[in-house]
């Protein structure tokens, strides 16, 4: 795993660098200098869109293990910050606030089945949202057969794989690993694991059960993947090459299918600049155009994130300290 991040992440890099020299780094910066303090109102609409992903996990956490809403959205923060910014193949967070969330007197087995699940919402309303922004680039695109097609095709196989993910969850598949685990090496370490395992597949069950709250988790993932197209609008907005709301949700929707694509890649550095390039070009925006589209959304994302990591970790390090010393 790490030998395969490290080579996704010098591959990135060099396919990012390539994308902006061929196309021409001055323009390119020339087009995101002329945004100005738009890029301070963008970066502001990043935390209404961490607020819609922070609601569609609390409805999946037990009322006696909801933390208050600004203790959630910390959580919710921190976990998008390290997604985003360091090399963990976009999991990492995910782990992040299921310890947070444990830290915070809720049960292991609840915590970690609260964000598989949430995760698996937000995997799944991403496909639906990925399928209907390849409906509307094959109404609205110039010339896009070739591309629908090959978008069409990655779907399937996308949607096989969500198939795929569910079946294991609901078969209470980590339990018959440990299980299994337990009888090839025996102790005490391994039983420990075979229970925790246990009660975590029970609460990933349980969860699917409670029809209502999946279904309100659903909801506002969906809210937020389309709400995101706004962050495009007003990039593009400042860029000063307005387009329409469903132009930009076709961005939005296929670009982020584009850096999901490139997971394994830290940030989808180079993926979502050749995505954005590629479904831009049918939409009537230049190669660098698409490029400061994309280099908005990464200055955005320093500009949320970055501070949410400092701040992260210096509370971490003052906790640890306090833990030392009453030691």
């Amino acid at each position: 795993m790490k030998r395969s991040l490290i080579i996704g992440t010098l591959a990135g890099i060099g396919l990012f660098t390539a994308l902006i020299a061929w196309y021409g780094a001055s323009d390119i910066a020339a087009g995101l200098i002329a945004m100005g303090w738009g890029i301070a109102l963008v970066s502001v609409f990043r935390f209404l869109l961490i607020s819609f992903d922070m609601l569609s996990w609390r409805v999946l956490l037990h009322p006696d293990a909801r933390q208050s809403f600004g203790c959630l959205f910390w959580i919710r923060w921190v976990a998008d910050s390290a997604n985003t910014l360091l090399p963990v193949a976009r999991i990492g967070g995910e782990f992040i606030r299921a310890h947070m969330l444990y830290r915070r007197n809720v049960t292991g087995a609840a915590a970690a089945a609260s964000v598989m699940v949430d995760v698996t919402a937000g995997i799944f309303t991403q496909l639906i949202f990925s399928v209907v922004g390849v409906l509307a680039f094959f109404t609205i695109a110039r010339n896009g057969e070739n591309t629908t097609l090959n978008l069409t095709l990655g779907l399937a196989l996308f949607s096989a794989g969500i198939i795929g993910f569910y079946v294991v969850q609901r078969a209470g598949f980590f339990a018959k690993l440990a299980r299994v685990t337990e009888h090839m090496i025996d102790g005490q370490r391994w039983r420990n694991l075979s229970g925790a395992t246990a009660k975590f597949d029970a609460a990933v069950d349980a969860l699917y059960r409670d029809r209502r709250s999946v279904t309100l988790c659903c909801f506002w993932r969906i809210v937020g993947w389309v709400a995101g197209a706004g962050e495009v609008w007003l990039i593009l907005y400042f860029l000063g090459h307005p387009v329409s709301l469903a132009e930009a949700f076709i961005l939005e929707s296929l670009g982020q299918t584009a850096r999901s694509a490139g997971f394994m890649i830290p940030g989808g550095l180079g993926v979502q600049e050749g995505g954005l390039i590629l479904i831009g070009s049918h939409l009537g925006l230049t190669p660098e155009l698409a490029l400061g589209l994309s280099l908005a959304k990464r200055a955005r994302e320093l500009i949320v994130a970055v501070p949410c990591l400092i701040a992260w970790q210096i509370i971490e390090g003052r906790g640890l300290w306090q833990r030392l010393s009453n030691q």
